[in-house]
C-alpha cells in the first residue's frame, strides 16, 4: 500500500463513510504511525486526500432579556464577573486577569492586554458598572494592604516586569481586580476573602 492507496482509503472515509475531520484524522495519523515507527517508511509524497468537512456551527446567543433574568438571579462578585463580561465582550480569562491599571475611570475605558491571539484591546466602561468597580476595588484594596501586612500580596507579573521592576509585584496598581479565594495550607488556615 502505497501513497495512492492512503489517499483513496481517506477520501473514502470522508466522502463514502461521511466520518467526522477528526475521525479522517486520526486515521491518517495512525498510518503514519505505522509508516514511520513499524514498517520504517516515509511517504515520499505528499497525501492530497479528499478533506472530510469541519461542520460550522453557529454560536448560540442569549437574548438581551434571557441575560438580564440570569444576572438578576446572581450577586456579589460574580454577578459584577458576568456583568463585565456580557456588557464589555470580556472573555472569562480576560475578565479574570483584569488588573487595578487596566480600568482607567477618567477616560470610561477598560483595556484588555494579551487577548485572544495575544492581541489589546481597548472597550467602553459601561457608567452603570463605574460604582459597582470601584466598591469592588476598594475591597480588594483593603485585603491587599491586609495581605501586606501578613507578608503576601504579590502578583505574577508578566514577562520580564519583575525583574525589571522588583516592587511593581506587591504594587497596587498590579493587583488584580477579580483575585482568588486563596488558601494557605502551610499556616494551616483558610482565608475566605468574600
Amino acid at each position: 500500500m502505497g501513497e495512492q492507496e492512503i489517499e483513496a482509503f481517506l477520501s473514502f472515509l470522508a466522502i463514502r463513510r461521511q466520518v467526522s475531520a477528526s475521525t479522517q484524522n486520526q486515521a491518517f495519523n495512525a498510518l503514519l504511525f505505522l509508516y514511520r515507527h513499524v514498517l520504517h517508511k516515509e511517504l515520499k509524497e505528499s497525501i492530497q486526500a479528499v478533506r472530510a468537512k469541519r461542520p460550522q456551527r453557529l454560536p448560540t446567543v442569549l437574548s438581551r432579556d434571557e441575560a438580564r433574568r440570569i444576572i438578576d438571579t446572581m450577586e456579589g462578585v460574580e454577578k459584577l464577573v458576568i456583568q463585565v463580561l456580557y456588557g464589555r465582550g470580556l472573555r472569562i480569562a480576560e475578565c479574570l486577569r483584569l488588573r487595578v491599571k487596566d480600568i482607567d475611570f477618567e477616560l470610561n475605558q477598560i483595556v484588555i492586554y494579551d487577548g485572544k491571539g495575544q492581541k489589546s484591546r481597548r472597550t467602553m466602561l459601561p457608567e452603570a458598572l463605574r460604582e459597582p468597580l470601584h466598591t469592588q476595588l476598594r475591597r480588594v484594596h483593603i485585603l491587599h494592604q491586609a495581605d501586606l501586612k501578613k507578608g503576601y500580596g504579590s502578583v505574577v507579573l508578566p514577562e520580564a516586569l519583575a525583574r525589571k521592576y522588583p516592587q511593581a509585584e506587591i504594587e497596587w496598581g498590579w493587583q488584580y481586580c477579580f483575585p482568588a479565594k486563596t488558601i494557605y495550607e502551610k499556616q494551616g488556615r483558610i482565608d475566605e476573602f468574600f
